[in-house]
């Protein structure tokens, strides 16, 4: 068991902490939104996670590697959602923040994080072509494939609170209206560049 968990520990470890668009969310949400909303949208995203999890569990993720058109549907839905993001804090920056306590917010980081994940099939696709290899022949592949993707997801939360709490360290210099301009710009154009490569991207 050792000889599977440990090679797989230090793999995802090293995938985990790999800039990519869930950093990316993380980060710009603790920098510019604040702590809670960082949180929220890391949960978004272990959610998504989990989702995937499940589903390649259960043999769901299979469809992905058998079906063109299953694979591209979902590509497509989540290169469009990528793109929907990035151009409202491209074209629409803001230069100050809603206020904290404000009910009437309707920001929510929570769904944004998970749908982001949810809509990527290359997180499936990566589950079912990654994960199989540390499942031992004799286990229950339900069971090692969930207890895999939850030591994921917690290296995952792990990495979200350093980065949280990295960025909230220097919030207060960051919170000036032309650093949340700027912000919103960089982190919509990375959105797009995200989106313009699902939506290019094979299996």
């Amino acid at each position: 068991m050792l000889t599977l968990l440990i090679p797989y520990l230090i793999a995802i470890t090293l995938l985990t902490i790999t800039p990519g668009l869930d950093t990316t969310l993380v980060i710009r949400t603790a920098t510019i939104e604040g702590k809670a909303k960082a949180f929220q949208a890391a949960l978004g995203i272990t959610l998504g996670c989990i989702v995937w999890g499940v589903v390649v569990a259960c043999g769901l993720g299979a469809l992905l590697m058998t079906s063109d058109l299953a694979f591209n549907m979902l590509k497509w839905m989540g290169a469009a959602y990528l793109a929907w993001l990035g151009l409202n804090l491209l074209l629409k920056p803001r230069t100050q923040l809603a206020d904290i306590n404000d009910t009437t917010n309707t920001q929510n980081w929570f769904v944004k994080g998970f749908l982001g994940n949810l809509l990527n099939p290359k997180v499936g696709v990566f589950y079912l072509s990654f994960l199989p290899q540390f499942i031992p022949h004799t286990a229950s592949p339900v069971i090692w494939t969930m207890g895999l993707v939850m030591i994921h997801v917690v290296i995952g939360i792990i990495w979200s609170i350093i980065l949280i709490s990295a960025m909230q360290s220097i919030s207060a210099y960051l919170k000036r209206p032309k650093f949340i301009k700027y912000m919103d710009r960089i982190t919509g154009s990375i959105f797009i560049l995200f989106a313009l490569k699902l939506a290019f991207s094979k299996r």
